[in-house]
């Protein structure tokens, strides 16, 4: 499908005389505010499309309370959906005027994270994991369990996320636990422990991970299954892991806040976000896996989300994120933040 193609069907939902200024609350550098994708749905129907950023999931349920409002579009991780519906921050959506969610699969257009109360409040948009990547440069054998981040042979050359809930995920995997339903949170703190002194730093954006693995400081890290292609493709010698044992799966989608006042135009901006034509390009630049069916088929066979997520291997081995009680994450934070005082 060509680009033509994408916009004219953008286009057909809006009215340039009518046009809004689309408010858009994102992480920075994730997909809605490329350049060149922002400017065609301009073109296309009259809409300017302006950003602002967080850096936590928190801090973007934080934005949506405290301003009313200012928002039109927003970034949700389908863990984070059912909150933000419960406390009001967002509406539901009727996807009848979207041409392109027709091909969504069911079992993420229903999935029930995205559903809360029965109704859709989050239109599925990515998907990706949460596993890590080895330097091509240092390691020459591609290694095959999670196990490697304690290697003796990697000390000092090891890096996770500055994230509590990824932590403790992950160390969960490294245990042999199901990262919804963790029944010995000992076992991962003793787990993440041990890692400690493996660690050389934390990273905190892709950025700094790109700066890292160029600079040969990082031989494992984790990393996002998105960054990873965009890291490839960019010609870091990265190579990204799926070990034996999974990995963490999420699911983000796109929701409009309760107190937007351009829902309409929102709702064309999401449709065009989904659209296979600007997957497809987007893809090409690094991106994480399309939620839409239609989209990861019009991928080309050596897209990264092809070869990699698209096998049915992997996508058995990966747990994908649920919904996370106040109570455990306050013990996972309190955890975390115990273990990095003690280094």
């Amino acid at each position: 499908m060509k680009l033509a193609a994408l916009l004219s069907t953008a286009a057909l939902m809006a009215t340039p005389a009518l046009a809004d200024e689309i408010r858009v609350l994102n992480w920075q550098g994730y997909g809605t505010d490329l350049g060149w994708a922002t400017q065609a749905f301009a073109e296309a129907t009259g809409h300017s499309v302006t950003h602002e950023y967080f850096n936590s999931e928190q801090e973007m349920l934080t934005k949506m309370r405290t301003n009313p409002g200012a928002y039109d579009v927003v970034l949700i991780n389908a863990a984070f959906t059912t909150q933000a519906q419960e406390e009001g921050l967002i509406a539901a959506i009727d996807p009848a005027p979207m041409k392109n969610f027709a091909g969504i699969p069911a079992n993420m257009a229903q999935n029930p994270d995205l559903n809360p109360g029965g109704a859709l409040h989050g239109v599925p948009w990515t998907w990706g994991l949460t596993s890590f990547a080895v330097n091509t440069n240092d390691v020459k054998d591609i290694p095959t369990t999670i196990q490697v981040f304690w290697d003796p042979e990697y000390k000092g050359k090891v890096s996770i996320r500055d994230d509590a809930l990824e932590a403790v995920q992950f160390a969960a995997i490294a245990t042999g636990q199901d990262i919804n339903d963790i029944q010995d949170l000992e076992a991962v703190r003793e787990k993440l422990a041990a890692l400690m002194p493996q660690i050389k730093t934390y990273w905190g954006s892709e950025n700094d991970w790109n700066q890292f693995m160029a600079s040969g400081e990082f031989e494992v890290a984790t990393i996002w299954s998105g960054s990873a292609a965009r890291s490839q493709s960019k010609g870091l010698p990265v190579q990204f892991v799926v070990p034996q044992e999974g990995a963490i799966a999420w699911l983000d989608g796109l929701s409009i806040p309760e107190s937007s006042t351009h829902k309409e135009a929102a709702l064309a901006f999401i449709d065009w976000m989904i659209d296979p034509a600007f997957y497809v390009k987007w893809d090409a630049e690094g991106a994480p896996a399309s939620a839409n069916g239609a989209a990861a088929a019009a991928l080309p066979d050596e897209s990264f989300n092809k070869r990699v997520l698209g096998d049915p291997d992997v996508v058995a081995r990966v747990q994908f994120q649920r919904p996370v009680s106040e109570e455990n994450r306050k013990a996972y934070l309190e955890l975390w933040q115990a273990l990095k005082a003690a280094q």
